[in-house]
C-alpha cells in the first residue's frame, strides 16, 4: 500500500518559493498596478483610493482563519491559492482589452486579494506549525528575502518589460503580457508547491460551522484577553503607518513630469531601478536583519534598530523630491537605501507578531489576526495617500512622510516584549493539555 504521507523536508525547499508566492499578488496589487493604471490614464487619487481598498482581505483574512481548519490540510490552500490567483492574473490581463477595463480588472483584483490573503494564513500555519521558534528567527530572513525579491521582480523586472513593450505594441497590449507572467509564475509555483511543502497539520480542530463559528468567537476574545495586547496592536498598527503612505505614491513620483514636481522617469527606467538596485539592497536587507535577530534575539534595543532602518530610509525619497536629480545613479543610490532599510527593518515587525502575539492556543488564527491589524495599518494610510498628495505636491508630501514615522518609533520605546523562553513554555503546555 502506498504511503502518500510527505517526508520531512529541509526549510530552503519551501519556505523560499512560499513566500514569493505570498509576496507577489500582495506587491502587483501595491506597487505595479498603480504604474499600469497611471500610464492607462487614471488619476493619482483613484489608483491610491481603489489599490488600496481591494487590499482589505488581507486585514479581514482572521474572519475566515478557523473554517480552513475544517478541510484538507494548510499545504492543501497554499497550493490551490497559489494556481488559483495565476488564473486570475490571467482574467486581469483579458480584462484591460475592454472598455470598462478599469471597473473590471479591479474586480478582479479584489478576489485576487481574497485568494492572496487566504494563502498568507495557510501558508503562516504551515510555517509556525512546522518550525520551532528557534527556527523561526533563524529562517525569518529568508521569509522577507524571497518576499522582497517578489517586489523587485514586480515592480523591477515585469514593470521594465512592460515599459519596453508599451513602445512596441502599445500599453494596454504590454500590461496584458504582464498579467499574463505574473498568473504563469503563480501556477508553476502552485504545481511545485503541491509536491514540496510539508503539511502544516491535518483538519482536526472543527467539524462543523457552528462549531467554527464558536471557535473563531474563542480566537477573538482570547487575543484580546493577551497581556499588554492593546500596547501591541498599537505598535502593528503604527510600525507601518509612513511606509503605507509612501509606497503607493514613490512609484507615481518616480512617473510624473518634473512640471508636476516628479522625476519623469521612463516605466523601463523603473523597472531598472527596483530591478537592480532594489533587488540586491533588499536581498541584503533581509539576510542580514535575520542573521541579526537570529544572533541578538528580539529585544528592545534590536526592536529598535529594526525601526529605525525601516523608517529613516525614506528620508531618501524626500531627497529626491526637493532635489529633483537627473543622475539616474542618484537616484538608483536612493532606492538602493530605501530598499535595504526596508528588508531590514521588515523582519522586526514579523518576528514580534510570531513571538509576542502568535504563541498560545491558537498560533496561526492568532498571528493571522496580527498580521490582518498589520495590514490595516498600512490600507488606510495608502488609501488616502493620493488625496494627501495631491494636496500637498510631491516634495511636501514626503516630507510628510518624515513626519508620519514619528508614532513608529513612540510605540517601539514602549511596547513590552515577551520572553521567548517563556511564551514556547506556555504553547507547550497548552498542547499537552490538549492532547490529554
Amino acid at each position: 500500500m502506498l504511503n502518500h504521507q510527505p517526508r520531512k523536508r529541509h526549510p530552503i525547499s519551501w519556505i523560499p518559493t512560499t513566500w514569493f508566492a505570498m509576496g507577489l499578488p500582495f506587491v502587483v496589487l501595491a506597487a505595479a498596478t498603480s504604474i499600469m493604471y497611471k500610464n492607462m490614464g487614471i488619476s493619482d487619487s483613484q489608483i491610491a483610493f481603489w489599490t488600496s481598498l481591494i487590499m482589505l482581505p488581507w486585514t479581514l483574512k482572521p474572519l475566515w482563519g478557523p473554517f480552513l481548519e475544517m478541510f484538507k490540510t494548510k499545504k492543501f490552500f497554499v497550493y490551490t491559492t497559489q494556481i488559483f490567483t495565476g488564473v486570475l492574473f490571467g482574467l486581469v490581463g483579458i480584462s484591460l482589452q475592454l472598455d470598462h477595463f478599469f471597473s473590471i480588472s479591479i474586480s478582479v483584483l479584489a478576489i485576487v486579494a481574497i485568494s492572496g490573503a487566504t494563502h498568507d494564513t495557510a501558508a503562516d500555519g504551515v510555517y509556525l506549525n512546522e518550525l520551532s521558534p528557534k527556527q523561526q528567527a533563524q529562517y525569518v530572513g529568508w521569509q522577507g528575502a524571497f518576499y522582497n525579491i517578489a517586489k523587485v521582480l514586480s515592480s523591477g523586472v515585469l514593470v521594465y518589460a512592460a515599459g519596453e513593450l508599451e513602445k512596441r505594441i502599445g500599453i494596454t497590449n504590454a500590461w496584458m503580457i504582464v498579467m499574463f507572467s505574473y498568473g504563469i509564475i503563480m501556477v508553476l509555483l502552485g504545481i511545485y508547491n503541491m509536491r514540496m511543502l510539508p503539511s502544516g497539520g491535518e483538519a482536526k480542530s472543527v467539524h462543523s460551522v457552528k462549531e467554527s463559528v464558536d471557535t473563531l468567537k474563542d480566537v477573538i476574545v482570547t487575543f484580546f484577553q493577551k497581556k499588554h495586547i492593546w500596547f501591541s496592536l498599537c505598535f502593528i498598527v503604527f510600525y507601518r503607518f509612513a511606509e503605507g503612505q509612501a509606497i503607493k505614491i514613490t512609484p507615481l513620483f518616480f512617473k510624473a513630469s518634473r512640471a508636476e514636481g516628479g522625476l519623469g522617469l521612463s516605466t523601463s527606467q523603473i523597472g531598472v531601478l527596483y530591478g537592480v538596485a532594489g533587488a540586491i539592497a533588499f536581498v541584503l536587507g533581509s539576510l542580514a536583519a535575520g542573521y541579526f535577530v537570529s544572533n541578538k534575539g528580539l529585544t528592545r534595543k534590536t526592536l529598535i534598530v529594526l525601526c529605525c532602518f525601516f523608517n529613516i530610509p525614506f528620508a531618501a525619497y524626500a531627497f529626491l523630491a526637493i532635489i529633483l536629480p537627473v543622475n539616474v545613479y542618484v537616484i538608483g543610490a536612493a532606492v538602493a537605501i530605501e530598499y535595504f532599510g526596508y528588508g531590514f527593518g521588515f523582519v522586526g515587525i514579523i518576528l514580534f507578531i510570531m513571538q509576542n502575539i502568535a504563541p498560545g492556543k491558537y498560533k496561526m488564527a492568532h498571528y493571522a489576526f496580527a498580521s490582518g491589524l498589520l495590514n490595516l495599518g498600512f490600507m488606510i494610510p495608502s488609501m488616502v495617500s493620493g488625496f494627501v498628495s495631491d494636496y500637498l505636491g510631491y516634495r511636501e508630501f514626503f516630507i510628510w512622510v518624515l513626519i508620519a514615522t514619528i508614532p513608529a518609533f513612540i510605540v517601539t520605546w514602549l511596547v513590552p516584549l515577551h520572553k521567548v523562553e517563556e511564551e514556547v513554555v506556555a504553547v507547550e503546555t497548552t498542547e499537552e493539555v490538549a492532547i490529554a
